[in-house]
């Protein structure tokens, strides 16, 4: 869970998951870049971490460290997605308190994108949602035959991870972006780390320390 310090430092721990190659080390350098460019309320704390192979590929896990207003740090995973990472998937999940869910949207890869979901479904406990706010990115949508909002809305009712608007968890349905994660083509990247950070805060509420625990300050286009 979110965790403070003596000091009233907060830092809370986002986690990028999906499929292999669907585009969550390109979100983060792009991420990456456009707090450390442009004028955001975020900004990045020192230099990426990657572990790559040599093909470009996620071997372990990317990590970035952000800062928003004097004391709020966002710790940034990704995830390597090929199968025979979930062991280690499983260990960078820990402490993790809002997921980022990376869709690679071309059609004939909603079965794997379906097969991550329900990974993270059964490692998250029945958290997600109630406990771990879950954002969604439909990221490759500048492809040809590509996946929907409403496709992904009906993966999501059949996971049960979405809810009806007479149920008490409606308000923290997840959000459902259409991304494109190249920088020079960007969009909502910004956008869904913000509702991400945002849910994280509505989650966390009751919490201590509200008066420092804020989240970012939201795109102007919001």
């Amino acid at each position: 869970m979110v965790r403070f310090t003596a000091d009233d430092k907060v830092f809370i721990k986002i986690l990028y998951w999906g499929m292999a190659g669907s585009g969550k080390t390109t979100i983060l350098d792009t991420f990456y870049r456009l707090t450390k460019e442009e004028h955001k309320d975020v900004t990045p704390t020192g230099d990426l971490t990657k572990i790559s192979m040599a093909s470009g590929a996620t071997l372990y896990f990317d990590r970035g460290i952000f800062q928003s207003q004097a004391k709020v740090f966002y710790h940034v995973y990704t995830v390597a997605g090929q199968s025979k990472f979930s062991p280690l998937r499983k260990k960078i999940y820990k402490g993790t308190d809002g997921v980022i869910f990376t869709v690679d949207s071309q059609t004939h890869f909603l079965e794997d994108n379906i097969e991550s979901l329900i990974e993270l479904i059964n490692i998250s406990r029945g958290e997600l949602i109630e406990k771990i706010p879950l954002v969604v990115m439909l990221n490759k949508q500048d492809l040809k035959s590509i996946i929907g909002v409403e496709d992904f809305k009906d993966v999501l009712k059949e996971k049960k991870l979405w809810y009806d608007p007479d149920h008490e968890l409606h308000n923290q349905n997840p959000m459902i972006y259409k991304t494109c994660a190249l920088y020079d083509a960007r969009k909502n990247i910004y956008r869904s780390f913000y509702d991400c950070a945002r849910q994280v805060l509505n989650v966390n509420r009751n919490l201590h320390y509200p008066h420092i625990f804020k989240p970012p300050e939201p795109p102007a286009d919001i």
